[in-house]
């Protein structure tokens, strides 16, 4: 849950980096709620079938839209990606690769977005590691 709440404290941040696991919880619990209202939107007649959504989750969908371009700028950024790959969402098909990439493991340590947002990379041969 505290995932779900950083990115909408962070709503108009895209700058930094955010973490997969951060990434995924929060896009996991969007989809989560936009579920159960479109199901109160049925139960209580607000669900408009030429729209093909509800009053409620629309509203909700529109709430989340900011902070859930926000966190997913910062995914692609943690990916060492440029938020201008996010174009490709335009296109069909080729739009899966933005859908890759916030799979994609972050880079280790710092890079030209910010910190790692799992901490500093361990060193290698150092005693804490064991190599």
């Amino acid at each position: 849950m505290n995932a779900y709440l950083q990115a909408f404290r962070k709503y108009a941040v895209f700058r930094g980096r955010t973490s997969r696991r951060e990434y995924w919880l929060f896009v996991l619990i969007t989809t989560a709620i936009t579920v159960a209202l479109l199901l109160i939107d049925l139960l209580i007649g607000t669900y408009h079938m030429d729209l093909g959504i509800g009053t409620l989750s629309g509203l909700y969908l529109l709430v989340a839209l900011c902070p859930s371009f926000a966190a997913l700028v910062r995914r692609l950024h943690d990916t060492d990606h440029s938020a201008w790959w996010l174009l490709l969402i335009l296109i069909p098909v080729v739009s899966l690769v933005v859908l890759v990439f916030a799979c994609l493991r972050g880079t280790r340590g710092d890079n030209r977005f910010g910190p790692d947002p799992l901490g500093p990379a361990p060193v290698q041969g150092s005693a804490l590691t064991g190599t």
